[in-house]
């Protein structure tokens, strides 16, 4: 198995992925599915960034179009209004903020990290539904989150199907992967896309076999937060999801999660700090072993 790396370079700031990171949701949308991440305004947005930040989050991704099932359409101009807004507020309070700007639009990720300072890009699409991302991702140098879809959120969830479904989102990967390294982007997190044209059956079975996407040698993003899989499973909301949300992470980060993007960054970075505890226990029980 390939050694993935171990920083990524957002803007002159190295992450160290040696120990996994916590990303911060921001929605600003009024549509996103969980009514508790959307935030509108100034004000609400400021104080969500800076509150994250103080709980721990390093990475803070802004989206401004809903990617739930069935989401309605946002215009280009809609998008760049809303999340541009965010990234100058957040920013403004917070300068030297890793700021992710969550789009498939290259235009708009284009404008977010040249003109307002967005460092890293995640596009839920990977690279699929703007035939312009890749070459922008190329000429800004920025690392890139490439997300599998089967679809696009308006149609994604009306019959998914795979032959083995982490087999076929490694062999996209692979195809997506060499044409971003043939265009000279260094640095690449894959996103296995928990809930995006998948079943409830598809997505437990990618996070029990999530280190197999360590094949790729590429740093890992689960993003599990509050999702359909948790809630329908347990027959209960998305805004009670945080206990479930902690769990399925928990599992996430023992199959080799690099990053967790979240809805909760206080709870991520406490599940963050007691796996990691638990794998340094495991190392000393395994050196004291050998030295016997």
């Amino acid at each position: 198995m390939i050694s993935k790396p171990k920083y990524i370079n957002a803007g002159g700031t190295l992450l160290d992925l040696s120990i996994p990171r916590v990303m911060g949701i921001i929605n600003v949308t009024p549509d996103s599915f969980y009514e508790g991440s959307r935030v509108e305004g100034e004000k609400e947005i400021v104080e969500t960034a800076v509150s994250m930040i103080k709980d721990g989050a390093s990475i803070l991704d802004v989206g401004g179009y809903s990617s739930r099932p069935y989401a309605q359409a946002v215009s280009p101009g809609e998008e760049e209004k809303r999340v541009l807004s965010a990234i100058r507020f957040i920013l403004k309070e917070i300068p030297d903020a890793v700021i992710s700007v969550d789009t498939f639009r290259a235009a708009v990720a284009e404008k977010a990290v040249t003109e307002y300072g967005a460092l890293i890009i995640n596009d839920i699409s990977g690279g699929e539904a703007d035939g312009e991302m890749f070459g922008v991702v190329s000429k800004l140098n920025v690392p890139y989150i490439m997300m599998h879809m089967q679809g696009m959120p308006g149609n994604m969830q009306d019959n998914p199907v795979y032959e083995d479904v982490v087999a076929d989102i490694l062999k996209w990967f692979g195809s997506r992967i060499a044409l971003l390294k043939d265009a000279g982007v260094k640095d690449i997190i894959l996103d296995p896309g928990f809930g995006f044209g998948k079943t409830i059956k598809h997505n437990f079975e990618m996070l029990q076999r999530f280190n197999d996407f360590s094949v790729a040698g590429l740093p890992l993003l689960a993003g599990i937060s509050r999702k359909s899989m948790i809630w329908k499973t347990l027959g209960i909301k998305p805004d009670e999801a945080l206990n479930g949300t902690s769990v399925l992470n928990a599992v996430a980060l023992m199959g080799g999660a690099d990053i967790l993007r979240v809805h909760d960054v206080l709870e991520a970075v406490q599940t963050v700090r007691l796996i990691e505890k638990l794998k340094d226990v495991n190392k000393e029980i395994k050196q004291e072993f050998y030295q016997m």
